[in-house]
């Protein structure tokens, strides 16, 4: 993302324009990233019959632009309430170009609390602005209850991704940002595929709840801690233990979405702060 980065002080039109392409950045690098296992790439559609790396490009395209209306709302102040609006309008530009189809809900929501925080030039990690500034109300509601991930959630007690925005997203911080950079600096490896086994491995994925149940989630988490285990991407001959983890995957019909979007998150997260002045 060299060549993006702006200074933290940037222009308020600057900033939400470099975070418009940062956010479509992530989500592409995010798409483009094989094998994940499950999980729609290029290559494939992974476990999924109603959208494929098209419907994903097309849905990238339709919701880029709201993350810059969030991050001008973090930049005014915005109440929670507000963030809400914009990303209930994103979600609505997102079927309007996929044909009803879901493709990064998860995204706008955790995707755009940070462009928000992007957008308010408050100083501090971009998670610990969300925390700050929204924390409480994203606990507090309204919760949508007509998807699968709220029923997930009210099943099985998990808290989800509204726990992981609220609470300034630690699997982020602790997972993800860590093993993108190692991997990075190590200079060996695929540094997307490895984070997004590693945030498989962290568990709390709701969409691994909902197709699996407990049984699809354990074997999830158990296959990737497993893959990381004996060396991951950094290990030679890993693509083919990647690949194959990807087919298993996919014959339990097992997505980990969740992991994708804390995948395009950390890729954005990372641009700002590895970057910002």
């Amino acid at each position: 993302m060299s060549g993006l980065i702006p200074a933290r002080g940037a222009p308020g039109p600057e900033r939400a324009a470099w975070i418009v392409e940062a956010a479509r950045r992530a989500l592409l690098e995010e798409l483009a990233a094989y094998p994940k296992p499950g999980l729609v790439s290029p290559v494939d559609p992974g476990s999924h019959d109603d959208m494929d790396a098209d419907t994903f490009r097309a849905a990238i395209g339709a919701i880029a632009p709201f993350f810059g209306d969030l991050a001008r709302a973090g930049g005014d102040g915005a109440a929670m309430g507000e963030l809400r609006r914009i990303g209930l309008r994103a979600e609505a530009a997102m079927r309007r170009a996929t044909g009803g189809v879901n493709t990064h809900r998860g995204a706008i929501f955790g995707l755009g609390l940070l462009a928000a925080a992007a957008g308010s030039g408050d100083a501090g990690a971009l998670g610990d602005v969300v925390r700050h500034r929204w924390g409480a109300a994203i606990l507090a509601g309204p919760q949508r209850t007509d998807y699968p991930g709220a029923r997930v959630r009210r099943r099985y007690g998990a808290g989800g991704a509204p726990a992981e925005a609220a609470s300034g997203f630690p699997t982020l911080y602790r997972v993800g940002l860590p093993t993108l950079r190692r991997v990075r600096a190590g200079r060996r490896g695929d540094p997307h595929v490895e984070t997004c086994m590693a945030l498989i491995a962290a568990g709390g994925d709701t969409n691994l709840l909902h197709r699996g149940g407990l049984g699809g989630a354990s074997f999830a988490r158990s296959a990737a801690c497993d893959f990381l285990a004996r060396g991951g991407t950094e290990r030679p001959g890993w693509q083919h233990a990647a690949g194959a983890l990807h087919h298993a995957f996919v014959s339990r019909r097992l997505s980990p979405g969740g992991a994708a979007d804390l995948l395009s998150m950390t890729l954005f997260v990372e641009s700002w702060e590895g970057g910002a002045s």
